[in-house]
């Protein structure tokens, strides 16, 4: 009977904590894949060095971006209009960011509010085209990105939206434009989008400032995402990010944090060798992360590096990607070691 209940309780524990761990995110070899990057307005220069460390494995820039003022005209940064004057050659495509922020006394990002400004009826659409049309033909591109945010969760400005982007793939083919549509993970992807332009989905922010501490992206994050790209018409691409952020102070449920904020990694790494920090690799995302006290404060910071953007990118190889895109050049310390095959 005393056997009979040893054996018992092994087995249970064999039920309970003997799972074989998943193998660890790694990079390796795989298809090649095609690389865009996004250029901001905001880091030119940091960008500058990234982009000379990352070039020869660059297919497009995308230039970050034109936002819009309180009335819903487009507004371009001077950073922008130096960026679209220095071409990257015959062989890089460049694309014009469209994002629906709003700049001047009061700046809001992903404004709910100034796309139904810009959508919200087909007069609204027809200005909204011509305008984006107008200034991708002014900066002389090869295509145009749009990258408007939150509008899902509204299922009638969802409409709009799926009406809108048909009417400007039609526009951008007209002139002879490429459209790259970025989307956010959250989106419904079989809602009906238009086949023709390139739909690229955000494969980052599965933590950050809106959670606790972890990384912006692991292997069931990816694959989970991936798998619902299916319902939307091809072809597909994903993008990965730079960077991190770190948390102050975070206690359970989030009931106490401080500070929360996106690092780049150059300040990550930074941090770490000031605190004199031990860095360790998260397994089942490849980040890098380390915790560190101060004045009485505990932080926590995870980021990515090349070898961390390498494994994301493997990850999607296997699971059939073939165009990446990486968001942002800026801030970086060797992300010329990303590999495209």
């Amino acid at each position: 009977m005393r056997l009979c209940m040893i054996c018992l309780l092994v087995a249970a524990a064999g039920l309970l904590g003997g799972c074989v761990e998943a193998e660890p995110m790694k990079s390796d070899t795989h298809d090649p894949v095609s690389l865009t990057v996004w250029q901001t307005y905001w880091d030119m220069e940091s960008g500058a060095e990234d982009y000379a460390a990352l070039h020869k494995k660059v297919d497009a820039v995308v230039y970050f971006a034109v936002s819009y003022d309180e009335n819903g005209v487009p507004y371009v940064p001077e950073e922008v209009r130096a960026m679209a004057a220095v071409q990257c050659g015959k062989r890089t495509k460049n694309y014009l960011s469209f994002t629906n922020d709003i700049v001047g006394t009061h700046r809001v990002e992903k404004d709910r509010a100034l796309l139904w400004r810009l959508l919200g009826d087909d007069a609204s659409v027809e200005r909204t085209v011509e305008g984006i049309v107008a200034l991708a033909a002014e900066f002389d591109v090869h295509g145009v990105e749009l990258d408007y945010e939150n509008f899902a969760k509204d299922e009638k400005l969802l409409r709009r939206y799926l009406v809108f982007i048909e009417r400007l793939y039609a526009a951008c083919t007209q002139n002879h434009l490429e459209l790259r549509i970025v989307l956010e993970p959250s989106v419904p992807f079989d809602a009906g989008f238009v086949k023709g332009p390139a739909y690229v989905v955000m494969l980052y922010n599965l933590y950050g400032k809106h959670s606790g501490p972890g990384a912006k992206a692991d292997g069931a994050f990816i694959d989970k995402t991936i798998a619902k790209m299916e319902a939307l018409p091809e072809p597909h691409a994903v993008a990965f990010a730079t960077g991190g952020c770190l948390w102050q102070d975070y206690g359970p449920f989030g009931l106490m944090c401080g500070e929360r904020r996106f690092i780049t990694a150059r300040e990550a790494v930074h941090l770490a060798a000031e605190h004199h920090a031990a860095t360790e690799r998260d397994a089942a995302s490849a980040a890098l992360h380390f915790r560190y006290a101060v004045g009485g404060h505990t932080t926590e910071v995870w980021y990515a590096d090349s070898e961390t953007l390498n494994a994301w990118i493997t990850r999607a190889a296997q699971r059939g990607v073939t165009s990446v895109s990486i968001w942002r050049l800026g801030g970086n310390t060797d992300l010329g070691k990303i590999r495209t095959h």
